[in-house]
């Protein structure tokens, strides 16, 4: 227990003054209120500065332990309170909650400019680096020393005393106009919601689907219409099934114009002027642009090599996108005569298509999808065949929301690895997508181990109703949890290398593995099965989604590729180049990199590119397909070495899911492949051929 007189700001009573006493220091939330983040916040930053200035003011020669370890030690209040707050920022920002985040994120960003740019620190740093290879450190230690020293380094710690103030006065800036841009997109997201009158302009839906969009309604006061929800990414599910023409423009219209209405919440200028100071900033520290110097710290190490391999697959793309529009065209004008393809036409008629040709109906898949048995004998089947992890459920422990659910994970001797919470229902205070974070990190320096959160946006059904999902939530199911996993099979030393702590263009790759497992066949055959009567998911269905699994690459390649070279054109700009017209700029950027097809519009447009503008993928989103290259070949690793086998999971533990980030990750990659990867598995499986 820490002494609560280290603490004279914050109250004994206040939830986080001092660690939880619950399983795996998971937060008490039946104790947190909104009224106690600000002064347990005030209170984290007084007590981290005060370490740091112990650090740094050290008298004796600076030491692994007395410098770098101390500064993995220091800052634990700030790091229980910001655990717990910024998770709550994405599923269940309040008015009140948003008001703080927009208090606290420049005051963040000068805090952090404070440590990393305090000259005695990073002389401490650097003195230890010099002598790194006389200190006779561990592996792990040399890697945080060089690790650390780095960070420092491309913080801007060598730079002049006044570029340093302009620096730290471009961080702050840059962290409000983030949060800017994350408020404005939940706010016009709920306001876009499509509201329909008449229960016949959902025709197409399935009843699950059009009661869940009553339910939506009658929460927001809305009795006897119907609301659609918007969620992150341009395409919308909805899309393929509603019948209704102008419904479906209506849906794809609201959710392109997200951040794009010249409203209160218009992101447009908030964008320009991100961008903006991103490219000064960048200049400021010795980079072209902001795309090299974010890609210098990744796997892909430059903006050649990550905007080369998006310029590769490209044309491969294009053209099967051009080969599915011209047979989506003729359905459409079968059904409509002298109608052109539009991009709200798109996903309706490729299901259309998957059902002639393949006998593949997604819709008619639901039932067999039913949430707690994907969960339970789908998603936790998977990770105790691979790694012998048992899984029980916690009603005894709070929770920040009565739907979150919690687990206990269990390793194969018994021993708690940590808790997973999964919190799967859209809500309006919860921001679009799917992802993962931690609570808590694990650390054995810390005595810490993982509690992890996958949250979803499934529309949540009325009381009393199965949550049935499609197979694209069940997909995003897999994935999110191989991020949990990720950060639960965890067994490093420092913090700074739990778990997802890698390079962005890495951290994806161990969540697309886990994908692989929802169609397995033994993974399948236990959880898909239908809702009431039990009855497996037929084989002949299961041989027809096999069949179908390449259809519509060329699209989802396209839409992906549109939206990942977007990111690195707004990230290439110069601190000399101005960006007047956003619209313009996003369709010249499309045209010359040759992905410019108006019934595929990328992923995600600007004004709601969430991920680059006020998340950690700026000049990253290329990471997806960087991080598939390596999952493609290890798909083909375990389809070679019999797959679902305990061995199999355990030699992926060992040498890369639980090295976290305290190996270089293509070292780690290497150690389980035995080689370096290849391309080869990921061209055959979007269907690029060999180009």
């Amino acid at each position: 227990m820490e002494n609560q007189e280290r603490y004279p700001m914050i109250s004994p009573d206040n939830p986080f003054a001092v660690p939880s006493e619950l399983p795996y220091e998971l937060p008490p939330f039946d104790r947190i209120s909104e009224e106690h983040y600000r002064p347990a916040f005030e209170a984290g930053l007084a007590e981290h500065t005060t370490e740091i200035e112990r650090i740094a003011g050290e008298q004796a020669e600076p030491t692994f332990d007395n410098t770098i370890a101390a500064l993995e030690r220091a800052g634990a209040l700030l790091d229980r309170v910001s655990g717990t707050f910024f998770n709550l920022v994405g599923s269940d920002a309040t008015e009140e909650i948003q008001a703080i985040q927009a208090e606290l994120a420049p005051r963040l960003a000068a805090h952090s400019d404070a440590i990393h740019l305090d000259p005695r620190l990073f002389a401490r740093i650097d003195a230890l680096h010099r002598r790194r290879g006389e200190l006779g450190l561990a592996p792990e230690e040399l890697r945080l020393l060089e690790r650390r020293h780095t960070d420092f380094r491309r913080a801007g710690a060598g730079l002049p005393d006044a570029e340093q103030e302009k620096l730290r006065a471009l961080n702050e800036q840059l962290s409000s106009l983030q949060t800017r841009f994350a408020q404005n997109l939940l706010r016009d997201t709920n306001e876009l919601a499509v509201v329909l009158d008449d229960a016949a302009e959902l025709a197409g839906l399935d009843e699950g689907a059009v009661a869940a969009a009553a339910s939506v309604a009658a929460e927001r006061g809305l009795d006897g219409k119907y609301v659609l929800t918007l969620t992150l990414p341009t395409a919308q599910a909805a899309l393929e099934s509603l019948e209704n023409r102008a419904v479906r423009e209506r849906v794809f219209t609201a959710s392109v114009s997200r951040g794009n209405r010249d409203n209160e919440f218009d992101n447009k200028a908030v964008v320009t002027e991100i961008v903006r100071l991103r490219a000064e900033r960048a200049a400021l520290l010795g980079y072209p642009n902001h795309a090299s110097y974010v890609i210098e710290d990744e796997t892909a190490k430059t903006l050649d090599a990550a905007s080369g391999l998006l310029e590769r697959l490209a044309p491969a793309a294009v053209a099967n996108a051009n080969v599915e529009a011209a047979e989506l065209q003729r359905h459409l004008e079968a059904d409509v005569p002298g109608a052109t393809l539009q991009a709200w036409d798109w996903a309706f008629y490729a299901e259309k298509v998957r059902r002639e040709r393949y006998d593949v109906d997604t819709a008619a898949l639901r039932p067999y999808f039913e949430l707690d048995r994907v969960l339970q004998d789908g998603v936790f089947f998977a990770a105790n065949r691979l790694y012998g992890l048992t899984f029980t459920e916690r009603h005894d422990l709070p929770k920040y929301r009565d739907e979150v659910r919690i687990f206990e994970v269990f390793d194969a001797d018994g021993s708690g690895l940590g808790l997973f919470l999964m919190d799967y229902y859209a809500r309006d205070s919860k921001r679009g997508g799917a992802w993962m974070n931690n609570f808590v990190d694990q650390s054995r320096l810390l005595g810490k181990r993982t509690v992890v959160v996958n949250v979803l946006n499934v529309s949540k059904p009325p009381a009393g109703e199965p949550t049935l999902l499609s197979l694209d939530q069940v997909r995003t199911s897999f994935h999110e949890f191989g991020h949990a996993l990720h950060s639960l099979l965890s067994g490093v030393e420092f913090p700074a290398f739990s778990g997802t702590n890698v390079p962005r263009d890495f951290v994806e790759y161990p969540s697309q593995v886990n994908e692989m497992w929802l169609m397995w066949p033994e993974v399948l055959a236990n959880y898909a099965k239908h809702h009431v009567t039990g009855e497996p998911l037929p084989a002949a269905q299961v041989a027809k989604l096999k069949d179908a699994e390449q259809y519509g690459e060329g699209f989802a390649t396209t839409e992906y590729l549109a939206a990942a070279l977007l990111d690195l054109a707004w990230h290439r700009i110069g601190p000399g180049d101005r960006v007047d017209d956003v619209q313009r700029f996003e369709t010249e950027a499309l045209e010359k990199a040759g992905v410019a097809l108006a019934s595929i519009p990328p992923r995600y447009r600007t004004t709601y590119f969430n991920h680059v503008f006020a998340s950690g993928y700026s000049a990253g989103y290329y990471s997806y397909i960087w991080s598939e290259v390596l999952d493609a070949d290890t798909v083909q690793w375990f389809t070679e070495n019999s797959g679902l086998k305990r061995e199999n999971g355990d030699h992926f533990r060992s040498t890369l899911l639980g090295r976290g980030g305290s190996v270089d990750p293509m070292a780690a990659f290497e150690a389980f492949r035995g080689r370096a990867p290849e391309i080869e598995p990921l061209l055959t499986r979007r269907g690029l051929g060999n180009g």
